[in-house]
């Protein structure tokens, strides 16, 4: 079973602007409302280690693998749930430039797995909310 999820939003700010805001992982907590905390050294083929707290959901932390951490461009890592091939989450961030100052920024994610189906239900509630939330605020932040 696949499924994915996908949001975007326009900021009113260069993609350097934007990724500043994104990789300031230190300051999640102050602002984020759906990645509560990232850890660890973000690089391709890293280990790191996320908390996610969905709106209206139990949070969870995981160490998911850094897949591409391209600098303005795109960041993405895969998580499992317990192993490969239960529930696994392909998690992307891309930022595009507008070419006018302004940033599409791009949150998704591509799930399998053979519990895709059975949590169908809270990704397309609680965590697509949570990618909307966190966006909406990345928003607020980077045009600071």
């Amino acid at each position: 079973m696949k499924k994915e999820i996908k949001t975007q939003i326009t900021i009113e700010a260069t993609p350097d602007r934007v990724w500043e805001v994104l990789t300031d992982f230190e300051k999640y907590s102050g602002w984020n409302p759906f990645i509560r905390s990232i850890q660890g050294k973000v690089q391709t083929g890293e280990k790191i280690i996320v908390r996610l707290e969905p709106p209206g959901a139990k949070g969870m932390t995981f160490k998911p693998k850094v897949l591409v951490f391209e600098t303005n461009n795109q960041f993405k890592w895969i998580g499992h749930l317990f192993f490969p091939g239960l529930f696994d989450g392909e998690h992307r961030f891309e930022l595009i430039d507008n070419g006018d100052g302004t940033t599409t920024f791009i949150q998704a994610e591509k799930f399998k797995g053979i519990l895709v189906s059975m949590l169908s239900k809270m990704l397309d509630g609680s965590t697509l909310n949570g990618f909307k939330a966190m966006n909406k605020r990345l928003k607020i932040e980077a045009e600071k």
